[in-house]
């Protein structure tokens, strides 16, 4: 698997998935959120995916300040897409001004992430869209270690209540992500980690990395995943649970099937 310049070939590439970290007061932790990112620069990734609910209300005021938190973390590329929160008062057209297109696609180092915009305006329900499909289909038309990150989670997760906000063609979308040979999807909005592995596909859920907005006895967190991948042969994926207040375990390690390759 290609290095940036100046890394370690024996080195596994680095993804930190970090989600929901709603700055506005009352519920946003600055002080957290600096651990977090002198924690990420420590980690140094290669890529950093954030998969939305920037805000609390989709305000100008809010997006520049977590555009300020955001730039100050050092990688070689960043996938930013927006939540529901995000998509609030017309939020949707100030972050395209701030962190480009809703919906993107980044490749590096044998990694193809497909960003996707599950929000509608002034609504908490997740959709992702029929016109979107064939997009998608296009981008995954790859040998890459495949990575779709989507705010709305796709499958329930323990520990949150009463479910919804799930995005309404869930499982069209999980359909074509599997027919992709997709290897990771990365979620947020619930503010609970979590994982399942569905049919070889990984789908991985990120807490809230620096808000006081947690569930009874879940701590603040985010995702690091570490892919040593050995030219995408007979590699293997690790996903470790990084504790904002220090701490960290390991949640998954899998072998990446040879034959998705």
């Amino acid at each position: 698997m290609q290095r940036s310049e100046g890394g370690s070939e024996d080195e596994n590439m680095k993804i930190v998935h970090i989600s929901d970290i709603h700055v506005a007061e009352p519920h946003f932790l600055p002080d957290l959120a600096e651990k977090v990112i002198e924690k990420i620069n420590e980690i140094e990734p290669e890529i950093v995916v954030v998969t939305g609910d920037l805000t609390e209300n989709g305000y100008p005021f809010e997006f520049e300040r977590a555009e300020s938190y955001i730039e100050r973390i050092e990688c070689e590329k960043k996938v930013v897409i927006p939540g529901n929160h995000d998509a609030r008062n017309v939020g949707d057209l100030c972050f395209e001004e701030i962190f480009g297109p809703r919906s993107k696609v980044e490749r590096y180092g044998g990694i193809t992430i497909v960003g996707v915009d599950s929000t509608q305006p002034d609504l908490d329900d997740g959709h992702v869209g029929r016109e979107k499909y064939g997009w998608i289909e296009k981008c995954l038309d790859s040998r890459d270690f495949k990575v779709v990150a989507l705010h709305h989670h796709l499958i329930s997760v323990p520990k949150t209540g009463r479910e919804r906000n799930i995005p309404m063609d869930a499982g069209d979308v999980l359909e074509l992500l599997i027919r992709c040979g997709t290897d990771l999807v990365l979620c947020g909005h619930k503010h609970v980690p979590w994982i399942w592995n569905l049919n070889g596909m990984i789908i991985t859920n990120a807490g809230t990395a620096c808000t006081n907005r947690v569930k009874w006895n879940i701590p603040q967190s985010f995702n690091l995943i570490e892919i040593d991948d050995e030219e995408k042969e007979n590699g293997t994926i690790r996903i470790y649970r990084m504790y904002s207040r220090g701490g960290q375990e390991l949640v998954l390690e899998k072998r990446i099937e040879k034959a998705k390759r």
